[in-house]
């Protein structure tokens, strides 16, 4: 158990830009544990009316805002990535106050298990509060095709984000466990279930035979009014049977691998009826903003009382992990029925522009999936970085 944190057990992850650590803490978020990304938050202290905002235009300057007010990421980038000694400045204006979020993500958290996400994990001494520190690493050209293809950046600029940071290697010298995450993310993935399992003393379960492609599934057959309807957090084990839910949709093939590459960015809720998925969700927490791109539902599929029982699973545990706000987009297409089922559930329709916070306002826009409307719906009254 942590030292700071008597009642959790702490994971720190870290490693340098690209290797992968965003992926070990979803994995991790699978398995359970809370996870916090630390340099989200660090974003998100920057917005307007947080805490760090502005001490960072006065040390700065305003050439760095956008016309909205809002500091601009690849204006700020661009400083502290060409000057080892810019990136120190702004670390002392954010990592203090990241360090109390944390703090009080934590004890407010009641799932047992944490897992902190960092960059500067060891360097801003968050380590000295894990139990164990996690290093994600991935081959340098892996990380440059990371950074090119995920971020759009160019190659000399993609070099240049790699080269500021401190060296991998001191990083590698302090892990507890390094995570190879070079290979593919079915292997990543059976390292941090693996490992997650020893470190909490879980029997390992029963490795089964790689399973045969999903066949298609049918959704002629109505469910009866009487049937039950269950719901569920999927995870990468049922990654066969959500593939076989969009084949049966769809008229596609995917594979459980395809859906497994999936889990790297979200996760899903499942409604089941007589033990077949009707309907799904994908979704996923980023600091405390839940977004849910993916609401699907089968032809056949008790509309109210599917919509119903996705939506009360995705709030609840939106609602563990301390989410403010839920952002759920809808296909302009969708019937018209699912729509007035979730408005019923208490969201509104909004555009990205109608949303007062800032924070909300970017995740909005960043994670709209093209022609698509969004709904929206306040979990909590009180936020993390409050106006100050």
């Amino acid at each position: 158990m942590s030292k700071r944190w008597p009642d959790k057990t702490v994971i720190g992850i870290t490693g340098n830009i690209a290797t992968g650590k965003s992926v070990v803490r979803r994995m991790l978020e699978h398995l359970g544990a809370f996870g916090i990304d630390a340099d989200g938050l660090a974003h998100r202290a920057m917005s307007p009316g947080a805490p760090a905002y502005l001490p960072t235009v006065e040390t700065f300057g305003k050439w760095i805002l956008r016309r909205d007010g809002q500091i601009s990421r690849q204006r700020l980038a661009q400083v502290v990535f060409s000057a080892p000694e810019a990136l120190t400045e702004l670390e002392k204006i954010t990592h203090p106050i990241v360090k109390q979020v944390i703090d009080l993500l934590v004890k407010r958290a009641k799932q047992p298990v944490i897992a902190i996400e960092a960059i500067k994990l060891i360097e801003a001494g968050l380590a000295e509060d894990c139990d164990v520190v996690w290093v994600v690493d991935a081959p340098r050209d892996v990380q440059l095709q990371r950074l090119v293809d995920e971020r759009k950046l160019e190659g000399e600029v993609a070099a240049q984000r790699i080269d500021v940071q401190n060296p991998q290697a001191d990083k590698l010298e302090q892990a507890t466990l390094v995570i190879d995450n070079g290979a593919g993310l079915e292997q990543t993935w059976q390292q941090v279930q693996a490992s997650y399992n020893e470190m909490m003393g879980i029997k390992p379960p029963v490795v089964e035979p790689e399973p045969a492609p999903e066949p298609a599934v049918s959704f002629e057959a109505p469910v009866t009014a009487d049937a039950e309807i269950s719901t569920r957090r999927g995870g990468p084990d049922q990654a066969g049977d959500i593939a076989a839910f969009f084949n049966g949709l769809n008229n596609t093939s995917l594979t459980r691998m395809d859906v497994l590459l999936r889990f790297g960015q979200k996760a899903y809720m499942l409604a089941y009826a007589d033990q077949h998925i009707i309907g799904l969700a994908g979704w996923q927490v980023e600091n405390l903003i839940a977004r849910i791109d993916e609401f699907i539902l089968a032809p056949n599929a008790p509309v109210e009382r599917t919509v119903d029982g996705l939506v009360k699973i995705i709030e609840q545990y939106a609602s563990d992990l301390q989410s403010e706000i839920a952002l759920l987009f809808l296909e302009e297409t969708v019937p018209d029925t699912i729509k007035q089922a979730v408005l019923a559930s208490g969201y509104e329709e909004k555009t990205a522009d109608e949303l007062r916070i800032p924070d909300w306002k970017e995740a909005a826009r960043e994670s709209a999936p093209p022609d698509s409307i969004m709904v929206v719906k306040r979990l909590r009254e009180d936020r993390v970085l409050k106006p100050m």
